[in-house]
């Protein structure tokens, strides 16, 4: 093992800059092949949040958080892909309509390939887009770079493999470890500079702990304290910046991309949710699932928060926006603290008004669409969000402890969303026979949910949500707890579909539990596919738009009244 010394900064926060002033103004398109013409797919809408009731102090501290969120694009979009700065400079230059469009394509996928579109190119040159990301070194394969982690031992290999670093070739050339802190040196000491701004202005404690910790993790990259400080975190600007989610990484999801969420919470819509936070650990007792799968004792934090988006970046502001996210990844703050929900209600109601209810119109029969509802959506994805702390994590295999995102490598994130959504309907399902949630919400939860899968498996089953719902809905359809009529419309069949639930459930989690990659591998290849009384629907669906183009009207807002 080497380490190299690497600094990456004036073009990537020039990049960052770019993609903040473009990406507020861009139509939102999609490509149908390579060099082809873009037709429009995402529905442009307004996202912002009431500042009213922050004082000036506040009002400042979110100016400077803004600034440090515009910094996690650029470097987002190095993780991306190596030539995604000099790409996107070089597609400044054209001011046809046609460039035009694809620019903004561009800022909307982070790169030259449409998310949608199985990743197809949309920028001529583009290359195809790499599975490893810019996570490890240009020329390696999956096979030579896994052959490396596999001989490497403690703490060598938790480095090699963990969320903060990445693989690169050293003066020997060879692979070598190489901390965020290092390789994206530059930027992250400009983001850290605007955190630690807004904690010396903002007057609420836990907000300026989260700012000055977290920008103490981007120049050491421990972020440990920081992701503790997150949890802690109880005052009205509710952020979450740094590296997150693994999905950018295809090879592993072992390694992190930077994003943020700068929001504000929704005090009244988070007092109703709260009480769910107090269900977890019954539910984990009663999974159905061997009791040794089962953790008995939960992290103690598990604090839930409803907010409103007020400006989004980096990997959480990519192709299709996030509706609700379940943080921090790291199994060590996960078992020893708990984890977090946050729900972008605004987002949410968006998604629901501009796609689900059209959806809905389409592909279920005129009978069923009475028991769409907004609730069931939000109360689902809420639930989805709870139970992806749930379950298996840390496990034993073959003797030696680990965890799950180790052994199922490139299959764990379907797999994970997947296990979310079909256990949070067994949890719903729960709640309701314990009399936490109204019963009448029992129609209607698995109606929306059955709706809704089309509108994630328009995501694309190159993405892990949209084959992890692809996942669900074949086995939905083999169990006989969804129909299809003779008009080609999908409905539940509400006396199978609890059982089919709790069978997916166990099945899930126990694969889970046992690190069986060949399973994983098998399931996403038998089930985790469009069939065609799917793809008919989905062909059905061209007119209406795939997901939100938001439009952060807050921050325009702000920056006339800060600046």
């Amino acid at each position: 093992m080497s380490r190299l010394e690497r600094s990456s900064g004036g073009t990537v926060l020039l990049v960052a800059g770019l993609v903040g002033i473009a990406a507020t103004t861009g139509i939102m398109t999609t490509a149908t092949g390579q060099d082809t013409a873009m037709t429009p797919l995402f529905a442009p809408v307004d996202i912002g949040a009431d500042l009213s009731a922050l004082p000036n102090s506040e009002r400042q501290a979110l100016a400077h958080i803004v600034d440090a969120a515009r910094v996690m694009d650029g470097i987002f979009l190095e993780q991306v892909w190596a030539g995604n700065p000099s790409m996107l400079l070089s597609l400044l230059n054209s001011d046809s309509a046609a460039g035009q469009a694809t620019l903004d394509f561009f800022l909307l996928n982070k790169g030259p390939w449409s998310r949608i579109d199985e990743n197809r190119r949309f920028v001529a040159g583009a290359p195809v887009k790499p599975d490893g990301a810019n996570f490890y070194p240009a020329g390696a394969t999956k096979a030579d770079v896994a052959a490396w982690f596999d001989q490497l031992e403690g703490a060598a290999r938790a480095d090699a493999t963990g969320f903060f670093t990445t693989i690169r070739r050293g003066v020997d050339g060879g692979f070598a470890i190489v901390p965020y802190s290092v390789e994206y040196q530059g930027p992250l000491s400009i983001a850290a500079a605007h955190l630690r701004a807004a904690a010396r202005v903002t007057a609420q404690p836990t907000l300026r702990r989260y700012l000055e910790t977290r920008a103490a993790a981007f120049e050491s990259n421990d972020y440990y304290d920081s992701d503790v400080a997150w949890m802690e975190l109880d005052s009205t600007i509710e952020l979450t910046i740094g590296p997150y989610e693994v999905y950018e990484d295809a090879w592993f999801n072992y390694k992190a991309a930077f994003e943020a969420f700068v929001t504000i919470r929704n005090d009244a819509e988070t007092a109703i949710v709260a009480r769910f936070g107090d269900r977890l650990q019954d539910l984990e007792d009663a999974l159905p699932i061997d009791p040794r799968f089962r953790n008995p004792a939960l992290g103690a934090l598990a604090p839930i928060r409803v907010v409103n988006v007020v400006f989004t970046a980096g990997d959480a502001n990519r192709g299709v926006q996030t509706a609700a996210f379940n943080l921090p990844n790291d199994e060590r703050v996960v078992r020893e603290k708990g984890a977090k929900r946050v729900m972008l209600k605004n987002v949410q109601e968006a998604k629901f008004e501009k796609v689900l209810t059209p959806i809905s119109m389409v592909a279920l029969p005129a009978a069923e669409r009475a028991d769409v509802s907004f609730e069931a959506f939000f109360t689902h994805i809420l639930m989805h969000e709870l139970m992806h702390g749930l379950g298996p994590s840390t496990i034993t295999v073959d003797g030696r402890s680990t965890t799950v995102r180790q052994e199922l490598r490139d299959t764990y994130s379907t797999i994970e969303e997947a296990k979310a959504d079909i256990s949070g309907l067994w949890a719903l399902h729960r709640l309701i026979d314990q009399g936490v949630i109204d019963r009448s919400l029992e129609r209607s939860m698995y109606t929306t949910f059955l709706a809704s899968t089309f509108r994630s498996i328009r995501f694309g089953i190159n993405e892990a949500h949209g084959r992890g719902v692809a996942i669900q809905l074949n086995t939905f359809l083999d169990a006989g707890a969804v129909t299809v009529d003779i008009s080609g419309r999908f409905a539940v069949d509400h006396g199978r579909i609890r059982d089919a639930v709790t069978a997916l459930t166990t099945e899930l989690m126990t694969l889970q539990a046992t690190g069986d990659l060949d399973a994983a591998e098998q399931m996403l290849d038998t089930r985790g596919v469009v069939r065609p009384e799917v793809q008919r629907v989905l062909d059905r669906l061209s007119g209406i738009p795939i997901d939100i183009q938001p439009h952060y009207v807050t921050v325009d807002a702000l920056a006339t009244t800060i600046h």
